[in-house]
This record gives C-alpha cells, sequence and structure tokens, in this order.
C-alpha cells in the first residue's frame, strides 16, 4: 500500500494493541471539551470517532495552540496511543479504550460558524437541501449513502452470478410511451429538433435482446417531469432487467433472490423465500390498492351477500345497479377524535367520494352497560342484516365500520386511501420491523380512458397478453385480457413491475392499433423496433427495481431524498445550486428557442 503522508490509520482503527505506537490521523473536529486546561477533542473521519488530547505537561505549546480548535476544522494530528484512565472508557465506541495524547498537529482548514448543528435533527428541508455537504456528515445521512452503497453492490454481484451484463443505454433518446412528461433537451445540431431524457430504457434492452446478448441490466439513470411525492424524484434509479428464452416465473425466482441478496448487504437479514403471491383483483378487492401494505388488517369486505335484498334502499339499488356495497371494521377505533373523522372523509372527497360523510357504524356501551350501535343506518337494517353484518365483520365492542355504496372502481379508491389512514392512525406499524414482499400479477393489459376516449396501456404498450387472452383482444374485448406483467411490492410500496413483452411485429402491431396509434406513428415512433422484430426476436421479459426506494426501505427512512446524495426539493428545485435558473438571450439563441414565458408583475407593477 502506497504510504499516505496525511494519516496512518483511520478514527476507528485503533484499539488497546496499538498502545504506545505513534499514529497521524487526518479529519474534522466533531467536538472539543476544555477541562481545565486539558482539551478534549474528538476525531471523526468517515468511519468513526477518536479521542485526542492535549496536555500542557506534556507539550505545552500544542496545548496552547489547541483552545482555538474548533467543530469542523479540519485537523491532522500525530501522537501517541495511550489507555484511557480508568473509568473513563466509552463503551459506545469501537476506540473508547484508547486516546492519542498529541504531540503536534496542524489545522488543514479552518471551518465557520455551521448553519445548523450536525448532531440535531432539522427539520428545515430547505436549510438541509441549501447545505447537503454539511448535513452529508452526519451519522444518519452517512449510514444511509454507506447502506446504498452496499444494496448496489450486491446488486451488480448477484445479477454478474446469474449471468447477466452491465450495458449502459442512452440518456439522450426519442420520447418514449411511459405514462409521465418528458424532459426535453434542444438539439443544437438539428434545429428544432429535441431529444428525451429517458423514463426508462424500455426500448433499447429490449433491443439488446434482438441483439442476442440475452441477460443484460443496468443501473440506469431515468427521468420523469411530474409532481413530487416522498417516494418521487425527478431524476431517480432503477436496477433495469432484461432477459430472453425467460418465463414469468424463473424472473419471479431470480428478482426474489436479488432482492434477498440486497436486504441481506443493508441489514444482515435473511429474507424468507418465496415471496407471497397475490393476484391484482384480489388485492384491489381486499386492499384497494395494487400495491397494498400487508403488515396489517382491516381488509375491506365485499358486503353484497348481506345487502341485495336489504330493506335499505341505497344499498340495495347500488347492488342492483351493478354496483358494490364494501366494509372496513376499524378494531378498537370506536373512540376515533372528530379531527381524525373530518380527515378520513376528506380522504374519501379528494378519492372519488361524491357525499359528504361516510356512512358508519360505532359500537359502544353506554351509561348502563347496553352495547349500542351507534349510526342512522342501524335502524334501516332488519334484525336478521343486523346479525348477519356483525357475524361477517366480527364486529364488537370499541369497533366503528365504515361504508361506501358505489362502483367498483370507487369502493377501491376510497376504502383504500381510508384503510391506510386508519392504520396510521391507529399506529398500526409503528416500530415495526416487519418486511412483507408480496407479488402482484396478473394485471389487466389495458385500461379504458373515458377522458381520452380511449383505451391505454395499464404498463406500457410492449406487455404481452397472456396467451389464453389474445383471442379476446383478437375480439375487442380488451377489458377481459389480462397481462403476463407482475410488480414486487413491500409494505405498500412499490419496489418494482414488469413484464413478459411482446416479441412478434404483428401482434406488436397490433397493440400500438389498439392504443389508437395511427399507421404513421407506428412507422415514426416506433419502426425501429418493429423492424428489428423482423429479424429473429427471441422470447424474452424483464423488470424493473427502484433503488430509490428500496435503499429508503432499507434504511427505515420515510422519503426517497434522505438516501439521495444530492436530491432536488419538493418543487423540483436544487437549492444549494439554484438549479433550475435562467440562460441568457445568446445561448437560447444558440439552440434556435425563444422563451414565451411572462412573469407576474410585482405588486404595484403594471404587465409588459
Amino acid at each position: 500500500m502506497i504510504p499516505n503522508p496525511f494519516r496512518s490509520h483511520l478514527c476507528d482503527q485503533l484499539r488497546k494493541e496499538h498502545i504506545g505506537q505513534t499514529v497521524t490521523l487526518s479529519g474534522w473536529v466533531n467536538s472539543a471539551r476544555d477541562h481545565g486546561g486539558v482539551i478534549f477533542i474528538d476525531l471523526r473521519d468517515r468511519e468513526g470517532l477518536t479521542q485526542v488530547v492535549f496536555r500542557p505537561e506534556e507539550n505545552a505549546e500544542i496545548a496552547a495552540k489547541s483552545h482555538e480548535l474548533r467543530d469542523e476544522d479540519v485537523l491532522q494530528v500525530t501522537g501517541v496511543v495511550s489507555a484511557r484512565l480508568a473509568g473513563t472508557e466509552n463503551s459506545k465506541l469501537a476506540t473508547g479504550d484508547i486516546e492519542i495524547v498529541a504531540t503536534e498537529f496542524k489545522v488543514l482548514n479552518k471551518a465557520d460558524v455551521l448553519p445548523f448543528q450536525l448532531d440535531r435533527e432539522l427539520s428545515n428541508e430547505d436549510l438541509r437541501m441549501k447545505y447537503r455537504y454539511l448535513d452529508l456528515r452526519r451519522d444518519r445521512m452517512t449510514r444511509n449513502i454507506r447502506t446504498r452503497h452496499r444494496i448496489t453492490n450486491a446488486a451488480r454481484n448477484y445479477l454478474d452470478g446469474q449471468g447477466f451484463i452491465e450495458v449502459e443505454t442512452p440518456i439522450l433518446s426519442n420520447p418514449t410511451p411511459e405514462g409521465a412528461r418528458d424532459f426535453l433537451v434542444p438539439a443544437r445540431l438539428s434545429p428544432s429538433k429535441f431529444f428525451a431524457l429517458p423514463q426508462a430504457p424500455q426500448q433499447y434492452k429490449q433491443l439488446l435482446m434482438v441483439a442476442g446478448l440475452e441477460r443484460y441490466f443496468q443501473i440506469a439513470r431515468c427521468f420523469r417531469d411530474e409532481d413530487l411525492r416522498a417516494d418521487r424524484q425527478p431524476e431517480f434509479t432503477q436496477i433495469d432487467i432484461e432477459a430472453s428464452f425467460i418465463t414469468q416465473n424463473d424472473i419471479i425466482g431470480m428478482v426474489e433472490g436479488l432482492l434477498a441478496s440486497m436486504f441481506k448487504a443493508a441489514k444482515g437479514i435473511d429474507v424468507p423465500l418465496p415471496f407471497p403471491r397475490m393476484t391484482y383483483q384480489d388485492a384491489l378487492d381486499k386492499y384497494g390498492s395494487d400495491k397494498p401494505d400487508t403488515r396489517y388488517g382491516l381488509e375491506i369486505t365485499d358486503m353484497k351477500d348481506v345487502f341485495e335484498n336489504s330493506g335499505f334502499k341505497i344499498f340495495k339499488s347500488t347492488i342492483d345497479g351493478g354496483g358494490v356495497v364494501r366494509a372496513i371494521n376499524a378494531k378498537g377505533f370506536a373512540g376515533i377524535t372528530t379531527g381524525q373523522m373530518i380527515r378520513l372523509n376528506e380522504l374519501a372527497i379528494e378519492a372519488g367520494m361524491k357525499v359528504k360523510q361516510l356512512a358508519f357504524i360505532k359500537v359502544e356501551r353506554n351509561a348502563e352497560g347496553v352495547l349500542e350501535y351507534k349510526s342512522p343506518l342501524w335502524k334501516f337494517f332488519g334484525e336478521d342484516e343486523q346479525q348477519a353484518l356483525i357475524a361477517k365483520l366480527g364486529i364488537e365492542e370499541n369497533d366503528i365500520v365504515f361504508f361506501y355504496a358505489g362502483t367498483w372502481d370507487d369502493a377501491c379508491n376510497i376504502l383504500g386511501r381510508v384503510r391506510i389512514e386508519i392504520a396510521n392512525m391507529q399506529k398500526l406499524v409503528e416500530g415495526s420491523t416487519a418486511l412483507n414482499f408480496l407479488w402482484v400479477v396478473d394485471f389487466p393489459l389495458l385500461a379504458y380512458s373515458p377522458e381520452d376516449q380511449a383505451w391505454v396501456a395499464v404498463h406500457h404498450p410492449f406487455t404481452r397478453p397472456k396467451t389464453e387472452d389474445i383471442p379476446l383482444m383478437e375480439a375487442g374485448e380488451y377489458g377481459k385480457v389480462r397481462a403476463e406483467a407482475y410488480d414486487v411490492v413491500l409494505n405498500g410500496y412499490e419496489l418494482g413491475g414488469g413484464s413478459i413483452r411482446i416479441h412478434e411485429g404483428d401482434l406488436q402491431s397490433k397493440m400500438f392499433t389498439v392504443l389508437g396509434v395511427t399507421e404513421e406513428e407506428k412507422a415514426h415512433k416506433f419502426g425501429h423496433i418493429l423492424d428489428a422484430f423482423r429479424f429473429g426476436a427471441p422470447p424474452h421479459g424483464g423488470l424493473a427495481l427502484g433503488l430509490d426506494r428500496i435503499a429508503m426501505l432499507a434504511c427505515g427512512e420515510d422519503s426517497i431524498r434522505e438516501v439521495i446524495a444530492f436530491p432536488k426539493n419538493n418543487k423540483a428545485c436544487d437549492l444549494m445550486t439554484d438549479s433550475p435558473t435562467s440562460v441568457d438571450f445568446k445561448q437560447l439563441r444558440e439552440l434556435y428557442i425563444q422563451s414565451t414565458f411572462k412573469p407576474k408583475p410585482k405588486e404595484g407593477e403594471e404587465a409588459k
């Protein structure tokens, strides 16, 4: 190893066996303490802490100078490894049995007063983002970045061991139909034309299968111009995988092994295999979501058999009209507050509820000790209905039952949102370390968009219909066609999704036609892949995993910003570098672009 002029050891390496040795350390002053003229500092580098002591009796000159040291000064220290005095050892530190008695030191760089303290959690998100390089010095953030590194390294090693080849695909490409806005890049050498940053390398990885690589992967940077949330950023990273001559079961088994290796690297745990599987229909029926969190119950229950002959007209007419009546029993939640009830109703309305309040039945004892079913609905139910309702939902004292009557889609959306919020209110997963992996399979291939008055792909237009459902597609019964598609879910988050792809030109062309793509558009947008399928495309399929989300969950965080070194804030801005930013007229002119944006006039100014 080449000698390092800055250090002989790292700050977590020294132990009792090094006592008596002269060593050199470099790092940041984590903290400084004056104990009656004797200065103690904790010196920090990426690996840990070592206590350094400056004693006047050992070296009066450097002890005097050490009084000038401040937190986050960058320091090089040379000294002798010594045992700490009995009773002053620190069992919480790997180096807690020793200290360095300094014989000389050099300040490599002085630090100004920091805008925030590194040893405290900071609620001001914008301040953290502006000084992200300081935020990353904190133990929690350093741990997250290192955990992400271990996860990524484990993925590369696993896929290499499975015969996959890492290939980089272009960043500058054509717009792709992935369901979100593209980021566009003007092409200076081709005036009035634009590249798009890739939402995913979908077509390239399929073309690599046509090229005969058979097994490809990439740690791929992807870009989507969409509104942000805790698990979404405008630029993100996915582990992109594609393989030839492979079935859905092959991919599922391979990805389970991949995820197990990643979580082993991150958390040192063995993930039980195989993962459970659930159909898309069952997921929506029971949980109101295609990415259900199965760490808690609160399952949605169909109440058709209870209310199909009900005297309560609203429920009966809904069922007679082809709708559904669904319910959730929030056990032990009869003490719900007014504020919590208002919040549930707000969420239900946001999800599409047409009335102002969820129907409910609350079960509590009155002052006389009699069990009461408190609800405007209860009196409309016959005694048989009441008993059937109690039996089906297992209703007990202190339960509250929420109902929704309407379309199946609305019931899923509304009760799915309500279910998650009730779990949050009841703190059902607070402190949980469970990792509930799950596969959701048998997605619909197509969905009808009333807004667009057209059929759209549920995943993307290259997804293969199930072989047994191809006749339904030929017959125009598009809503009944299932896809060879699969999503892997963890604790209510979609970690990734994929499918077996269409590899025949005629079937791919048919899919485009169903989606309303004209022959001219097929040639212009997809001619390259349709041409490729003419030259011997193998059966193939794949999947993409969200690396940021996996790292977030492995680190126990609630936002992917906590596992990305330099993320954007919730307005898609980088406050540290002040981007995005304006560019001058000359740069725009070189790109043949003219801005039409007119800022709103400030108060008191006239619009220009």
